[in-house]
């Protein structure tokens, strides 16, 4: 396991699941290059009873065949199954000729097996629930980058599966302190400020990282995978969402809704923009979002529930590929570095820093002191028309009655706090004060790079945080 960086929780549940006295159904899902494949592979060191890949797009035949290889591979001399139901029947007797000991059994992308009529469902419940169920030495392992398919069909099941996961594992993106690692185990040279910036176009996951190279700068590596003609992340946006969703356009017809309006839009106005009706159906597309991680649902302080809920896109890549990809042409090779201090990539930095900070509060709770203080995360606009303009992204609505109001700025040096923007923090804190009329204690927290250079102003902010906060 010396490949693996973090993933201590995880890494714990499989190996739980291992030493188990009895049958464990592990599911494992995220989305795609999230490290879900190497997770498990490097946690049993690439030592499996039995291992198999669905086929991405392939029909019942071609994935009976792909099995029929794969059991050959474990030793098998089974001929081609006809069904899933023989198929399944030949891993059983795979397992029973097999040693002693838990038999793990590793399934990956499970959701492109599951072709048009294959049954492949009711074959796997029979599987588990009529055989692999009532032994103690079996493993089963299913994995799959379609999220929603792993979701409604495997943890949720409504059918033969409902309630048999006994281990489900949601597969999140490295958090900065964990791309801070990898990058050094890469032998990437890189100060946490470019960590930063990185991770901003990147997000946390750990494939795109992979593809750094060591012996070019930061802006030379996203222009190397993003705008040089053999770029590796050139088509990546396309191949993303076709892997994940059955009708991808369905689903980047919202995201791109959502690339629109930085704070996002409401359910109806999401199927107003999308021509799509406010039902079930555009409900679901937004809870796969979710579930995937390209979007975040959330409230506004004072307006609970899940009809007034916003939703907004936070997947990095998804934004910059909006922002500097979508329908541009001809970008040249050097793109990026260009733009190097440009007033649009200044405003992209502004807008994905504060982005960063709202998918790492759980360090900023951290930072401040409060990781055991109970809190709601909510963002707040003001409804007044003298006050239009004072909006807060980030409130922390703490049990203990503090409310914190969370201002970020990215900034390339000390920030000095001027007459200007003191006037706008504190303008915003009443401003909030008087429209919510709340009782509780009212902070101002600033969340900057480098930090807030003391002057007169700088007391008025009750505590400061840097990038450094949001690497714990």
């Amino acid at each position: 396991m010396t490949g693996l960086i973090g993933r201590n929780k995880e890494k714990a549940q499989l190996l739980k699941a291992f030493e188990s006295d009895k049958s464990e159904f592990v599911v494992v899902y995220g989305r795609r290059r999230v490290g879900k494949t190497f997770l498990i592979r490097e946690v049993f060191d690439y030592k499996f009873l039995f291992q198999h890949a669905g086929i991405a797009g392939g029909s019942m035949k071609e994935q009976l065949a792909a099995w029929s290889v794969s059991m050959t591979r474990a030793g098998s001399d089974s001929k081609a199954p006809k069904n899933w139901l023989e198929a399944f029947s030949q891993l059983g007797k795979l397992i029973d000729s097999s040693p002693e000991g838990k038999k793990v059994i590793f399934i990956d992308e499970m959701p492109w097996i599951d072709t048009l009529h294959s049954r492949f469902q009711q074959a796997l419940e029979f599987f588990w629930n009529s055989w692999a169920s009532s032994r103690r030495d079996v493993l089963l392992i299913v994995c799959g980058s379609a999220t929603s398919w792993i979701i409604n069909n495997v943890v949720h099941s409504h059918g033969g599966l409902h309630n048999r996961v006994t281990t489900e594992i949601n597969l999140e993106p490295f958090t900065l302190l964990e791309c801070e690692d990898m990058a050094k185990s890469q032998g990437l040279s890189l100060t946490r400020y470019q960590v930063l910036e990185t991770y901003m176009i990147l997000g946390g996951i750990p494939y795109y990282w992979s593809l750094l190279d060591p012996a070019l700068t930061t802006d030379e590596n996203i222009d190397n995978l993003f705008f040089s003609h053999t770029g590796r992340l050139r088509n990546e946006f396309q191949e993303l969402y076709a892997s994940l969703f059955k009708k991808p356009e369905k689903y980047v017809k919202i995201v791109t809704a959502l690339s629109q309006k930085a704070i996002g839009l409401t359910r109806n106005e999401i199927a107003k923009t999308c021509d799509e009706e406010a039902n079930g159906n555009l409900t679901r597309m937004l809870d796969e979002l979710e579930q995937s991680r390209f979007i975040r649902r959330y409230n506004r302080y004072g307006s609970l529930g899940k009809n007034n809920a916003i939703y907004q896109l936070i997947d990095n890549f998804t934004l910059f590929y909006f922002k500097f990809i979508d329908g541009k042409r001809n970008l040249g090779q050097y793109y990026w570095s260009a733009l190097s201090n440009s007033a649009v990539r200044n405003v992209w930095n502004g807008l994905s820093f504060e982005r960063v900070c709202l998918d790492h509060t759980a360090q900023l709770k951290k930072s401040l002191g409060i990781s055991g203080v109970l809190s709601n995360e909510y963002a707040w606009r003001s409804g007044s028309k003298e006050q239009e303009k004072a909006q807060i992204d980030l409130i922390l609505d703490r049990r203990d009655k503090v409310i914190d109001l969370c201002e970020m700025k990215f900034w390339n040096d000390v920030f000095t706090i001027d007459k200007d923007y003191d006037t706008s923090l504190r303008r915003k804190r009443n401003a909030f004060i008087n429209q919510t009329k709340t009782r509780n204690s009212v902070r101002i927290i600033l969340i900057t790079t480098y930090g807030v250079a003391r002057n007169e102003y700088s007391n008025n902010v009750q505590q400061c945080l840097t990038i450094d906060d949001l690497f714990c």
